[in-house]
């Protein structure tokens, strides 16, 4: 894959930029907001004008990874990339369960069908209104990502299902595959299987792994076999400080990892500041963090492959 897939067209890798990827610009009042309020960003104006700073402060390019038929606005996300310059990838795919209705179509249509589904959204346009029902009203507009989230249950029949679909889609559409990783759910048994099905690890993204710092021999395993780790814990201060984030990018860094890491900051309701103004903002990497790691010692060549390089090398597998 030479093209990057964005909701206003494929874009080369060098208009990729400065990447953010893994934020949440638009999502609409549904399950998850009653599990918790903040998963709800349903504010146009808000949202693009976060987006507007953001590229104003020298950002391209931010990964949306709220999913299809999760609360997922694609006509917003299609708005805000057209009214700010910001160019947004898309998700498909399936996040954690507990986010949607119990008779939602994640949970009964089969395997075939939630693959076709994913396929669509890569490669002819996103559905709308599918947040209860499996609409085929479409946009033009695709996806460019599958996101799936791995809950503490494990790999039980739905969440088999769900990922095995996701497999197949991510193989036959050439993307990569963001998966949210809940603490203690077992995510290096979760990556064997990924690989005994045939994903590429370099393409795979594991996310959250950072909500408790573990020392540096608990990632090891993970990096050794091809995939990147995204930290997005940056700036949620009820998790650990932004010092203990930096030292740990700083120490896998040191042991040779600099390809592998990816940053950003999984952005809700509470922490964009367009929504409350106490929040850190989407610009947090810009004003806080990057300048935090280079007091650490991380060099600007090395905040290049942790926002622009190791994201284009996750799309293409291709070293830059």
């Amino acid at each position: 894959m030479t093209k990057i897939m964005t909701v206003t067209g494929p874009i080369s890798p060098k208009e990729l930029g400065f990447c953010q990827p893994h934020e949440h610009l638009m999502i609409s009042q549904g399950v998850s907001a009653t599990v918790n309020p903040a998963l709800c960003i349903d504010d146009i104006g808000r949202s693009a004008a976060e987006a507007a700073q953001f590229r104003a402060m020298g950002g391209n390019t931010i990964i949306d990874a709220q999913p299809g038929g999760c609360n997922r606005v694609a006509e917003a996300l299609v708005q805000i990339s057209c009214d700010t310059g910001v160019n947004i990838v898309a998700s498909t795919g399936v996040h954690k369960h507990i986010f949607y209705p119990k008779d939602h179509w994640i949970f009964t249509q089969e395997q075939d069908v939630l693959r076709d589904v994913f396929i669509h959204e890569l490669t002819v346009g996103m559905y709308t209104n599918i947040d209860v029902t499996l609409s085929r009203e479409y946009i033009p507009s695709c996806a460019g990502i599958i996101k799936i989230a791995y809950d503490l249950e494990g790999l039980t029949p739905v969440y088999d299902k769900c990922f095995k679909a996701a497999a197949e889609a991510a193989r036959e559409c050439d993307v990569p595959m963001m998966i949210h990783i809940e603490q203690g759910s077992g995510a290096g048994r979760l990556l064997d299987t990924l690989i005994s099905w045939g994903v590429n690890p370099r393409k795979v993204m594991f996310c959250h792994m950072d909500r408790e710092i573990m020392p540096l021999s608990f990632y090891v395993p993970f990096l050794e076999k091809g995939i990147a780790l995204e930290f997005d814990t940056i700036g949620r201060f009820k998790y650990h400080s932004d010092e203990d984030e930096a030292v740990l990018i700083k120490g896998l860094i040191d042991m040779g990892y600099e390809d592998q890491i990816l940053c950003s900051l999984d952005t809700t309701r509470e922490r964009l500041k367009a929504y409350n103004p106490s929040g850190v903002g989407l610009c947090h990497l810009f004003t806080s963090f990057f300048p935090l790691l280079k007091a650490y010692g991380v060099a600007d060549r090395q905040i290049r492959k942790i926002s622009h390089d190791n994201i284009v090398r996750v799309f293409t597998s291709m070293a830059l």
